[in-house]
């Protein structure tokens, strides 16, 4: 365990099992359908890297860049697009790929947003949601996890940047961000 983490909270065992449950939900869903499958950078890469393994379909990928948090460990209240989607979302089926669902604010913009240009369905896959965290009314459509109102990092989630490449989700100590 690295010397930052409090406690491992979802282990790399149980984060292989719930990428392939929430892979063969999202395989059965979009069976039949053309759907693009857009990865909220930099946090969802890697649980998206690994679902995208185990999904047995055809489908595109995209990626944005959305930020409410900045450095800090809480949200700015602002919703920024720093790189929006490289193809129109006019007409077709939309999979965001989310880290962790907080207080909603990011999600609730962008599905609004997509939904205005057109997207014939928007649906959200998280890999941890803290429903004690939202603020606006929010479920997402595929849930890996319910998890603690804790600062977690590893398996692509950061602290300034760093712990992405923890193959865990931990807890991080209170004395780093403190």
């Amino acid at each position: 365990m690295h010397k930052d983490v409090e406690s491992v909270l979802i282990s790399q065992e149980k984060l292989e099992n719930i990428v392939k449950s929430l892979a063969k939900q999202i395989e059965k869903d979009y069976n039949g359908r053309e759907f693009i499958m857009v990865g909220l950078l930099k946090g969802s890469v890697v649980f998206m890297a690994e679902l995208m393994k185990r999904i047995d379909l055809d489908f595109e990928i995209d990626f944005m860049v959305v930020s409410s948090y900045g450095s800090g460990t809480e949200s700015s209240g602002e919703v920024k697009i720093i790189k929006d989607l490289s193809v129109s979302p006019a007409g077709r089926d939309i999979l965001i790929v989310e880290d962790v669902v907080d207080s909603g604010r990011t999600l609730s913009f962008i599905i609004e947003r997509l939904k205005n240009a057109g997207a014939a369905s928007v649906k959200v896959c998280t890999l941890c949601d803290k429903p004690s965290r939202r603020k606006f009314p929010f479920v997402p459509d595929y849930c890996g996890a319910e998890v603690p109102d804790e600062f977690i990092i590893g398996y692509g989630l950061d602290y300034n940047e760093k712990y992405r490449n923890l193959p865990y989700i931990g807890v991080l100590k209170r004395s780093v961000y403190s």
